[in-house]
């Protein structure tokens, strides 16, 4: 079974379009559009980020799994695991992150504030985007077939079943959003 609207048709992208203002305004409501949160969850004194990430990765495995066993979509779209590009663009991206203040998809939401310093980082990302499309065939050849693993899953490399990964990380998740939230409170007056 397929999804019922097809996602390269006129109601898939309109669907497309309606959720992706949704998630503008999810990330505006969570704060994630203010440079200062963003800049600070690097200095380690706002951890908004960490929350929404960790969040936004339990649902959506969560909601990955559930439409794979119900029969909405037909099995995962795994990229190949390339370590030495996937260290080197990781490094950009948190590089630029922290000059920009924004990821790209809160950099987009922050454009669609007003954000003229957003704008600004905006002409950027796609003076990179355009930078790495002229520079693909070089960046092929010289670093994607380092550490080229193919295409791999946790679950595969662990021995896991893909429940046992969602609900530990959940777990994870949950115990680190308690500890962080009983560390923004403090220690409680009782002593306890």
């Amino acid at each position: 079974m397929n999804l019922p609207i097809p996602t390269n048709s006129t109601g898939g992208l309109l669907l497309a379009g309606v959720f992706g203002l949704l998630f503008g305004a999810l990330l505006q409501k969570g704060r994630v559009t203010d440079y200062n949160v963003i800049v600070n969850f690097f200095r380690l004194r706002d951890l908004t980020v960490l929350k929404i990430m960790l969040t936004a990765i339990v649902v959506g495995g969560i909601g990955v799994a559930s439409m794979l066993g119900l029969g909405l979509i037909e099995g995962y779209h795994i990229k190949e695991t390339r370590l030495l590009g996937l260290v080197l663009g990781s490094a950009l991206f948190g590089i630029g992150m922290v000059i920009y203040g924004y990821c790209p998809g809160t950099g987009v939401a922050a454009v669609a504030t007003g954000s003229l310093h957003a704008l600004v980082g905006f002409g950027g990302m796609i003076a990179g985007g355009v930078a790495y499309a002229l520079s693909y065939g070089w960046i092929k050849s010289a670093i994607l077939g380092v550490g080229d693993y193919g295409k791999v899953r946790l679950g595969e490399v662990t021995g896991m079943p893909d429940a046992l990964l969602l609900g530990l990380l959940a777990i994870i998740a949950i115990a680190l959003f308690a500890l962080l939230e009983r560390k923004r409170r403090g220690p409680r007056a009782d002593g306890a």
